[in-house]
């Protein structure tokens, strides 16, 4: 994978994320708080800026109360 995949991988990982958030009417605040990590980091990896480690994932699950396949449910086309 290429760093231009990476980058819309990111983007794309942090859309789905602020959408899940979103729809469950959470603030970065109260997301900082439910899993433990910055508000700052949190907007940073909706924003695409940020290569989250597989741990991280699963604080963000569990800050949003759910699965963490569902933040990975995002369409994503790798370039050929």
């Amino acid at each position: 994978m290429n760093n231009e995949e990476i980058k819309k991988l990111n983007l794309a990982f942090g859309e789905n994320l602020r959408k899940i958030r979103d729809s469950k009417k959470i603030s970065l605040l109260q997301m900082s708080y439910n899993c433990s990590i910055d508000e700052s980091k949190i907007s940073k990896i909706e924003h695409g800026k940020f290569n989250i480690k597989l741990s991280t994932l699963f604080e963000l699950a569990r800050g949003l109360n759910v699965n963490p396949e569902k933040l990975l449910n995002f369409p994503f086309e790798q370039d050929e």
